[in-house]
């Protein structure tokens, strides 16, 4: 579900020799910053400990207990003076979400005992304390910063970013349906490999998805209905009905596999059975689901669907796959991504155009690929990121470009767009290098920050650098 407000419980750290008033004040200072940057906060009673802070032993323990009761998305740890490490540690090592560090500056003028704060330090003596206990966290810069200085609001936002794509990553599912192509080893994956970072892989063979196309009747109210939504989607003059007719089983089946097997995500195989022997493509079927926030990855590239789902996770808008497939003239740092149609609405210009995919009527006659769309990226800056296994461990990389405004000629077929990314030819030396695939996942908006810390943070990804 997109847009769903993440709710983080606060913890207000202090030590007895230093002004505790100032921890009331930061409570509603957090509080409200907490719901400027659109989220919930979610604070203790106040009256269950001294200050309503967590200076002791007995105090983190309850601390502990509202975290496990509350269930928050994140938790900030919010440091109004120096605040006890030990306790910090004890209240949040069980906290199994991520952990921003907040501290309070000092003012000039007002470092005498009865106003110094300290937590300059405090924060630093945290720190260390967490990563003896194997706590993982987040923090950003500046070191200390009050919680209304609109750099934190972002950094909240940040780190909304980061609880989305952990809590959403620690366990999830993707669904494979259908084998890859024999040619497709670029496809490759270990499933093993990533059900060790909490990724299960649900296969479905494509004749058992074939056999339950085949129980559905063409004129239910439920096809009606997805054919209304294809229509919705896209334009769609040119496609004959008994081809939509056909994409619109499809859809329900598909959707019925992500209700009965719990997905979060899907890979299909949609080269070549679906066009021989069914009759469609599932392009738009894609886009329409990422619209929804179910990423589609095309030619069953799992790795690449589970990209799609953390750059979804992490920008909270639709992520899509494109091929690196088209140098853009003599411009070295720009090239065009490419599919053939598998693109959320909400990523194009308009709502594009359904057409028959020209590679499989030239080679299997007509009327056996409509599916895919034609249409253009709308301009904008993105993030994109792309995966693979390897040796046991999962692999990433990720950047961030423009798509741009420029043209590219009409006869040009599929979902396109033009994009800019900074040293593009030394970033595509490291991505061959490296070995990973020509697919990429993207998604608007700069999230690459936010993908970095919850893969090297909390989800013990590797991460490729790049140029």
């Amino acid at each position: 579900m997109m847009n769903k407000k993440l709710r983080f419980a606060v913890f207000f750290g202090n030590r007895g020799f230093f002004p505790g008033e100032v921890v009331a004040q930061a409570r509603k200072e957090m509080g409200d910053a907490i719901v400027r940057a659109g989220f919930e906060p979610v604070l203790m009673d106040s009256s269950l400990t001294r200050y309503g802070a967590v200076e002791s032993m007995d105090e983190a323990k309850k601390f502990a207990d509202f975290v496990a009761r509350e269930k928050p998305d994140g938790v900030v740890v919010c440091l109004p003076n120096f605040g006890d490490e030990t306790a910090a540690a004890i209240a949040c090592q069980d906290a199994r979400v991520p952990i921003l560090i907040q501290a309070y500056p000092d003012k000039a003028g007002e470092m005498d005992p009865a106003h110094r704060r300290d937590a300059f330090c405090g924060k630093l003596s945290i720190m260390d304390v967490f990563l003896q206990y194997g706590i993982p966290f987040t923090i950003d810069v500046p070191h200390v910063i009050h919680p209304s200085h609109p750099r934190f609001i972002q950094q909240l936002k940040e780190f909304g970013g980061v609880c989305r794509v952990v809590n959403g990553m620690r366990r999830c599912t993707v669904g494979a349906l259908g084998a890859r192509t024999s040619a497709f080893k670029t496809v490759r994956y270990d499933e093993g490999a990533l059900q060790k970072y909490g990724i299960t892989v649900e296969t479905v063979d494509m004749s058992e998805v074939l056999a339950r196309i085949e129980e559905i009747a063409d004129d239910t109210p439920e096809v009606h209905q997805q054919v209304a939504a294809l229509r919705s989607f896209t334009n769609c003059s040119d496609t004959p009905e008994e081809s939509l007719v056909k994409m619109a089983r499809l859809r329900i089946v598909i959707d019925r596999y992500i209700e009965e097997l719990d997905l979060d995500m899907v890979a299909i195989r949609c080269w070549n059975e679906l066009e021989v022997l069914y009759g469609c493509a599932p392009c738009a079927l894609a886009g329409m689901l990422g619209d929804l926030g179910v990423p589609v990855a095309c030619e069953v590239d799992v790795c690449n669907a589970i990209m799609m789902y953390a750059l979804r996770l992490a920008s909270d808008t639709p992520a899509t796959l494109l091929d690196w497939n088209n140098n853009a003239g003599d411009d070295p740092d720009s090239c065009i991504l490419f599919h053939c149609g598998p693109v959320p609405s909400k990523m194009l210009t308009g709502k594009g155009k359904m057409v028959e995919h020209p590679m499989f009527a030239k080679s299997y006659g007509p009327n056996c690929g409509w599916g895919p769309v034609v249409g253009r990226l709308k301009p904008g800056a993105f993030t994109f990121a792309s995966s693979k296994t390897d040796n046991g461990k999962f692999v990433t990389y990720l950047g961030v470009g423009d798509v741009l405004p420029d043209d590219i000629e009409s006869d040009y077929f599929g979902t396109c767009g033009v994009v800019r990314i900074d040293k593009l030819q030394e970033k595509l030396v490291a991505i061959g290098r490296n070995g990973f695939r020509h697919h990429v996942a993207v998604t608007y908006g700069t999230v690459g920050k936010i993908l970095k810390e919850a893969f090297s943070t909390y989800l013990g990804y590797d991460v490729v650098e790049l140029p």
